[in-house]
């Protein structure tokens, strides 16, 4: 009997089930030697070897495959193909002591869970990818390095407890600098022309809008007209003015289907149509590619095999017609794409998503996935869809309209793959044609700041400038919201807190190697070199280490901790009479005494305390605290003598059926006592 090791339990009994009894296939759980938890575990003074552990929860694990390696012929390391996967496949060598004769391994890799797919990878072993194991050990290496060395600066001279990432903090600096650009924003005014026109021959027709567009021979631009006056002065020009048709041109306008998933695209349509956050969404993928669902989902591939393009081909012309049906091929775009494997796509194409309806191991959301994966690659092999498209031009005097007009001629692709689009319906015009004008209108405007972050558009923002790789977008994002440095705001937009804007600025100002997007781009850039062979990993990390640990160690005499933390009030300590200064925490700013620690005095800012007396001791003030895992609840501010708290944002008003203190919930007001069902009619936060 022969042993296969894979990573998940998931993915063993998968393969289990495809091999039979002449194999055993266990699961590694991930990692099973990893460097030490509490120190750097990084040899600095000699060529930075790293110094393995295997975690406590990994023992048992190891002991289980160990007994079970001297029980089998051959151990075959069926790990994923990519760093991450090529490193754990060596370091299960290294733990089980593989190699030689006594105790012989193969690595087999494979794109997807298929029994086809699986006795190919057997029948092809080939050995360890050890440049692939080096760029991992020098990701690694390169953030344990900025991770344990840059966070006890931070500790030092901003708050305990923060820390700070190489990756992380460049995407951090992508939410603080797009915020200072809305709020340095100065919104522009404009106006626009719009005639309501309507043909004078003929009966029942549709009136329509028509935009101005031009003045004579000069163009109106979007932020011509700038003011309301200027506005005015068009209307009164067009006063008695007649509307002919100019020209009026026909054409066809086509839309093609969007590329094949890759994992940002993923993540990104994901979170636009479902709201699924990039962690989560992974999560549910891994369970669909374990489950031979789809295929590997950590990719920035757009390649297809011929197997899947030609299964696509006959779902198509059987189901809707060979006029549906379009061959295509896809190159990547992604700074720095490896197209190691292929896209996401469904494993088995003809099973359809609604064959899979109600299946009790496919729960609603990754059927919603698989629904959204399986109809995306359908439809990257289908028809571009078809508009009919119409101009008019309309003249008015010295001044042109233009109208247009667009319907669905052929829905092609968008038979399966639903994207927005609108049609809008002309009459059938005619050049020469007069047209009866119904109204015309100024409208004003003003231009809008960009946008914040979302999931979609920073995840997009990440891989267009080559940060980070396609494994590491999700815990990125998810990582830089656990310590704080950014959060959602209620339209779950992403916007910096306070430590988050003070962390930035530290890293921007005195190391600026960390958080420069083209540094950290290049350095990707470097990794992948490694993983094919082309510069050594030593090297790569001496030459940040050397000018990164100077620099640290300068700006420990450098830089003040009051400069970033401290701010005088003039208010006095209740206790000691001594200044209040306003203080930096992990979780924002407070009220402490300047003579800490000789006096231990804190107070919430006025911005966390609600103004609500505390219904419970009615001394205290309900104030906004955060628990250790940054979780906002409300609470007393005489803890701990009083231990009254709410985890939902209470409001100042008692409720009249039972007195407790009414809440804002699921967009309600309504009783914070669970036994009490009182809701405040009209009443919506």
């Amino acid at each position: 009997m022969n042993l296969i090791i894979v990573e998940s339990p998931t993915k063993s009994k998968t393969l289990q089930g495809f091999l039979g009894k002449d194999y055993k296939v266990l699961a590694s759980f991930g990692h099973v030697r990893d460097l030490p938890k509490g120190e750097l575990g990084v040899d600095l003074e000699n060529g930075f070897e790293p110094r393995y552990v295997i975690p406590t929860k990994a023992r048992k694990t190891i002991k289980l495959l160990k007994d079970a390696v001297e029980k089998t012929k051959l151990t075959i390391l069926a790990t994923d193909e990519d760093r991450e996967g090529e490193a754990i496949a060596w370091h299960l060598a290294e733990a089980l002591k593989l190699g030689g004769e006594k105790e012989p391994y193969k690595r087999i890799v494979f794109h997807e869970i298929t029994k086809t797919a699986i006795e190919n990878a057997l029948k092809n072993p080939r050995e360890i990818n050890l440049d692939q194991v080096d760029a991992q050990q020098a990701r690694r290496i390169l953030d344990r390095i900025v991770g344990y060395k840059l966070s006890p600066f931070l500790w030092k001279k901003i708050a305990r407890g923060l820390s700070a990432g190489r990756v992380q903090s460049v995407a951090v600096r992508f939410v603080v600098e797009r915020e200072r650009e809305i709020e340095k924003f100065k919104p522009q005014e404009y106006w626009s022309i719009i005639a309501n026109l309507e043909k004078t021959k003929g009966s029942g027709s549709q009136p329509f809008e028509a935009t101005l567009i031009k003045k004579g021979d000069k163009n109106i631009d979007k932020l011509e007209i700038k003011n309301e006056k200027e506005a005015e002065k068009i209307l009164e020009d067009l006063l008695n003015a007649s509307y002919q048709i100019l020209a009026v041109e026909k054409n066809e306008v086509k839309k093609n289907p969007l590329p094949p998933f890759t994992t940002s695209t993923l993540q990104q349509e994901a979170w636009r149509r479902f709201k699924f956050p990039a962690k989560f969404t992974m999560s549910l993928a891994q369970r669909l590619y374990e489950t031979g669902k789809i295929t590997y989902h950590r990719t920035d591939s757009l390649n297809l095999s011929t197997m899947a393009l030609e299964a696509a081909k006959k779902i198509i012309t059987e189901n809707y017609g060979s006029n549906y049906y379009q061959s295509r091929k896809f190159k990547t775009k992604a700074k720095g794409a490896q197209e190691a494997h292929e896209a996401i796509r469904p494993t088995y194409p003809e099973i359809t998503p609604e064959s899979l309806k109600g299946q009790t191991k496919l729960d609603e959301r990754q059927y919603k996935l698989y629904d959204l994966i399986w109809r995306r690659f359908m439809a990257c092999q289908m028809k571009e869809a078809t508009f009919n498209a119409t101009t008019a031009d309309i003249q008015a005097e010295d001044y042109i309209f233009r109208a247009t007009g667009q319907t669905l001629k052929f829905d092609g692709f968008l038979k399966i793959y639903h994207i927005k689009y609108e049609e809008t319906l002309l009459p059938i015009l005619e050049k020469d044609e007069l047209l009866k004008l119904l109204k015309i209108d100024k409208l004003q405007h003003f231009t809008q700041p960009p946008g914040r972050y979302t999931e979609a558009t920073l995840i997009k923002a990440l891989e267009k400038e080559g940060i980070g790789r396609p494994s590491t977008y999700a815990p990125v994002i998810s990582t830089i919201q656990e310590r704080n440095y950014i959060e959602k705001n209620e339209k779950r937009f992403f916007q910096p807190t306070e430590i988050g804007l003070v962390v930035n600025d530290l890293l921007v100002e005195h190391f600026p190697e960390v958080v420069d997007i083209n540094f950290t781009a290049n350095m990707e850039e470097n990794l992948d070199d490694i993983s094919q062979g082309l510069k050594k990993w030593k090297k790569v990390v001496e030459d940040f280490y050397g000018p990164f640990s100077k620099n640290l160690e300068q700006k420990y005499n450098d830089v003040s901790k009051k400069e970033f933390t401290e701010q005088p009030t003039k208010k006095l300590c209740p206790k000691c009479q001594s200044p209040l200064l306003v203080r930096l925490g992990k979780f924002g700013k407070f009220y402490a005494c300047s003579k800490f620690p000789e006096c231990k005095y804190t107070e919430s800012l006025d911005q966390n305390n609600l103004k609500i007396k505390c219904p419970k001791c009615q001394e205290g003030n309900i104030v906004a605290k955060r628990t250790k895992r940054n979780k906002i609840f409300y609470g007393c501010n005489r803890f701990p003598k009083c231990d009254f708290a709410l985890w939902d944002k209470p409001v100042d008003e008692a409720c009249p059926k039972c007195k407790s203190i009414l809440i804002e919930k699921y967009k309600k007001i309504r009783c914070s006592n669970k036994e009490c069902d009182f809701i405040k009619e009209d009443a919506t936060t």
